[in-house]
């Protein structure tokens, strides 16, 4: 196995237990210097070591597989060792994953070795999933017209290959070739992608998740002044179909291009072909459980922004039961806008 040294800028918390069994969370140095965490690959594992800013070492550590370790919250990383625990946390999503994926790799070298990592340098590949791990990378590739039309063609165009087969995806990326294998009739697919990019391709959904009928809202921008469009409340009244947990709304869009021949429709409905629109999914802060036949409504409050986007608040309340839920959330955040 080469040996290579990574770097991450980091913030290092002690944790220690008080007397009566709590938590206390100590940031290090009580300074705000930057830290560099240096992740050295060893014989069993890797060995940390967090510096700071005038090169000196604050701490240091061995992790291998029988280390007491495990991920925090988003882009946070949990060490302890004895009856001491440190906190590392990143300064992004991406260089966490770089991290997690390389200590993964690091802390299985001591046992069969995949014919990937044997002919792979570990910082090599920890390289090639942070670059595939990037949304602007993925949006490129899906905007090769001739890339994925290709690839849509080839797999509409073979449907018979695909119709109630089960479908593995491996290195699915945004998870487009997922979406054409289920526009083809996959039965099921499974999307399996190791770079950071998994976080963002499991939050795409299928029609066959939705909890109810769709209800419309419409604009008629022929009569519509620019004010009706700064705020918009949107009621819905949502029959459920099946019973569980109510996670959110989805949103899409129809257009209706009114000509004086004809009308033509482009929609970007989960139950029409994709389109780099795809579509939106809000989450409620807290799910609601609802069951068959309840009713499910409330009012969704669109905003204009000075971000050239909108603020979404949303209100909602299963009617039989009186539980609401709700959230106020940023349309211009990446994590949806890629995913619209």
């Amino acid at each position: 196995m080469a040996t290579s040294v990574q770097e991450h800028s980091v913030s290092l918390v002690f944790v220690k237990e008080d007397q009566k069994g709590g938590f206390q969370f100590c940031n290090s140095l009580e300074s705000q210097q930057p830290l560099k965490l240096e992740v050295k690959a060893e014989e069993e594992g890797a060995e940390l070591r967090v510096i700071d800013g005038n090169g000196v070492c604050v701490f240091k550590c061995s992790v291998n597989r029988e280390t007491e370790s495990c991920r925090v919250g988003k882009q946070a990383f949990l060490i302890t060792v004895g009856f001491s625990s440190v906190l590392l946390q990143f300064k992004s999503l991406n260089e966490f994953f770089t991290f997690y994926n390389s200590l993964k790799i690091f802390k299985g070298s001591n046992k069969a070795r995949s014919a990937f990592s044997q002919r792979t340098e570990d910082a090599s590949a920890a390289q090639y999933f942070q670059f595939y791990g990037c949304l602007s990378q993925q949006q490129n590739m899906m905007q090769d017209y001739i890339r994925t039309a290709t690839y849509q063609r080839a797999i509409l165009q073979n449907h018979v290959d695909f119709n109630d087969k089960v479908v593995l995806d491996v290195g699915c990326g945004s998870g487009i070739l997922s979406f054409f294998a289920v526009q083809a009739g996959a039965r099921k697919v499974y999307a399996v992608e190791a770079s950071s990019m998994s976080k963002y391709a499991e939050d795409t959904f299928d029609v066959v998740i939705l909890m109810a009928r769709s209800v419309k809202y419409t604009v008629n921008f022929l009569e519509a002044k620019e004010d009706d469009l700064h705020r918009m409340e949107i009621p819905f009244v949502f029959r459920i179909l099946q019973s569980g947990l109510v996670h959110g709304l989805a949103f899409w869009f129809d257009v209706a291009f009114v000509g004086s021949q004809k009308t033509v429709w482009l929609s970007t409905s989960p139950a029409e072909p994709l389109t780099h629109w795809y579509q939106v999914r809000c989450l409620l802060q807290t799910p609601l459980f609802a069951k068959e036949g309840e009713t499910f409504s409330g009012k969704v409050l669109l905003v204009a922004n000075k971000r050239q986007s909108y603020d979404i608040h949303i209100m909602a309340m299963v009617d039989q039961t009186g539980f609401k839920s709700g959230n106020l959330l940023d349309l211009k955040n990446p994590f949806f806008s890629f995913y619209e």
